[in-house]
């Protein structure tokens, strides 16, 4: 079947997007193209988003300004970290307003069967702050999977010689999904029912 170059190019792209199979891809793209201001929008947000978006140097979550915001806020609470798989982690549960901690975000968990080892993650970065800015608490805020728990017991070991109480958020989540899916209220409960590992 014929189809324009670049418009293959367009469905294509969009199926690299997590979630996005060819139908919804070709849907999507049928889509902008009737809708040229809508396509516009999105050219512009996507540029604007390439050229202004980087990685916080302290906390590595996505930001336009480095350090970032909640890193830079001195009304925040010093002493305890949360620490995260991911950046949008972060923006969740700073939706559920109950957290007014700093965080750490890992760049993924430990997964041997998709060759992350500690040394691909901010495991470093994150023992190094703990030293350097005092932290008293550090919360592992983690998917419950395999590879959190493993990703939580590994960093639990190599803070051991630290003075820092090491919790982790509450199992309100059921076992195997990712935090990317919880809720505002469920991620608040999970917070406020932590428990020591």
């Amino acid at each position: 079947m014929w189809v324009p170059l670049s418009l293959r190019k367009l469905i294509d792209s969009l199926k690299k997007l997590p979630g996005i199979g060819e139908r919804s891809a070709e849907r999507i793209a049928f889509h902008l193209l009737k809708q040229p201001d809508q396509l516009q929008d999105m050219i512009d947000s996507l540029q604007d988003a390439k050229d202004s978006l980087t990685f916080c140097s302290i906390c590595h979550v996505i930001t336009d300004v480095d350090p970032c915001p909640i890193c830079t806020d001195s009304t925040r609470n010093s002493d305890v970290i949360c620490v995260v798989e991911r950046p949008q982690d972060v923006f969740l549960i700073e939706k559920s307003g109950y957290f007014d901690g700093k965080y750490h975000v890992l760049g993924g968990v430990i997964s041997p069967l998709h060759g992350v080892t500690p040394e691909d993650l901010y495991i470093e970065d994150l023992v190094e702050r703990i030293k350097k800015e005092g932290i008293k608490e550090v919360i592992l805020a983690l998917s419950p999977t395999i590879e959190g728990d493993t990703t939580s017991i590994y960093i639990k070991e190599k803070l051991k010689d630290q003075k820092v109480k090491v919790t982790r958020i509450a199992r309100g989540l059921p076992t195997g999904i990712d935090l990317s899916f919880s809720d505002a209220l469920t991620l608040k409960e999970a917070l406020q029912g932590r428990r020591e590992l």
